[in-house]
């Protein structure tokens, strides 16, 4: 076989054994930093549903403080450890200048979980709405670093259509009773 025909097939088996590997390694909580251009915070990411998260932002900027809370909903690319996402919320805080300040945001980002070490990688777009501001749009990119506190369970092979978890409890409930010495009630058994 030529070696430009190799290449493909190589690639594409390296991928799917990529995806496969990854995909016990969702995850259900992770909190980091977050580094953008001219601002820097926390981000925190808290799964809701299968497909959806929930996530905090605190900024800081020269002259103004941040937070917002976005709803995420992500979709796979290679299995659950690499992920596209886009959601929608809302930020409040002060600026030094004007006060109260506030608006909406949206978010469009990719993430990928590393593989063998409890983190989550991340680089999104956030273009917000701004009121009682005078930058009345902004369009800020940020990288992110997150730790993964909570992984998502593993679940069953097959949904545990063959039994799964089930099976290991009647086993080790088994073990127990074997392992338990018979308490012996003398000559006629009491």
């Amino acid at each position: 076989m030529p070696v430009f025909r190799l290449r493909p097939l190589l690639l594409l088996t390296a991928a799917s054994l990529l995806a496969h590997a990854a995909s016990a390694q969702k995850y259900r909580t992770a909190v980091g930093l977050r580094l953008g251009s001219g601002n820097y915070g926390f981000t925190a990411q808290q799964r809701i549903f299968e497909k959806t998260t929930l996530e905090g932002l605190a900024t800081f900027r020269s002259r103004e403080v941040m937070g917002t809370l976005l709803i995420e909903r992500h979709f796979h690319i290679l299995g659950p450890a690499l992920n596209y996402y886009f959601g929608a919320g809302a930020h409040a805080g002060g600026h030094k200048d004007y006060g109260t300040v506030g608006g909406f945001d949206g978010m469009v980002g990719a993430e990928w979980k590393l593989p063998i070490v409890p983190l989550q990688l991340s680089v999104d777009f956030k273009p917000s709405v701004e009121l009682n501001n005078e930058d009345w749009f902004r369009f800020p990119t940020a990288v992110s670093v997150r730790y993964v506190l909570i992984k998502e369970k593993k679940k069953p092979f097959m949904g545990g259509l063959f039994g799964g978890d089930k099976d290991k409890e009647r086993g080790k409930s088994k073990q127990k009773t074997k392992a338990e010495p018979r308490k012996s009630g003398g000559l006629f058994g009491n």
